[in-house]
């Protein structure tokens, strides 16, 4: 009886932790995705994206966390400056490829 409570406490954990079981990112894996689909706008600062590899414009998202960028390109995000469609307007990225684009150009903007 003791295995199904600690197994039952530790599903409880698991679920009510959040994030802190959050998924790392491959920004070498990124990069693929950022080259066939967020260049567009974050190449160029279209729309008001960030531009890759401005660190000034990158800190005060990065200093969000990695788990608020990541949800913020998964879901879509309008802000004072610009907008961004979720996940970049590729509805057939999955999460975890858009959180390793993020990954990667958090990586180029530091």
């Amino acid at each position: 009886m003791s295995r199904l409570v600690s197994a039952a406490v530790l599903c409880a954990v698991v679920v009510f932790s959040g994030n802190a079981f959050a998924a790392t990112y491959n920004a070498a894996a990124g990069k693929a995705v950022y080259d066939a689909n967020c260049a567009t706008c974050h190449k160029d600062g279209i729309m008001g994206a960030p531009k890759t590899g401005d660190k000034a414009g990158w800190a005060p998202r990065i200093a969000q966390g990695m788990d608020v960028l990541v949800s913020k390109s998964n879901k879509g995000y309008q802000g004072k400056k610009g907008m961004m469609p979720a996940k970049g307007g590729n509805a057939k990225l999955t999460d975890v490829q858009v959180g390793n684009a993020v990954a990667y150009m958090v990586g180029q903007s530091k």
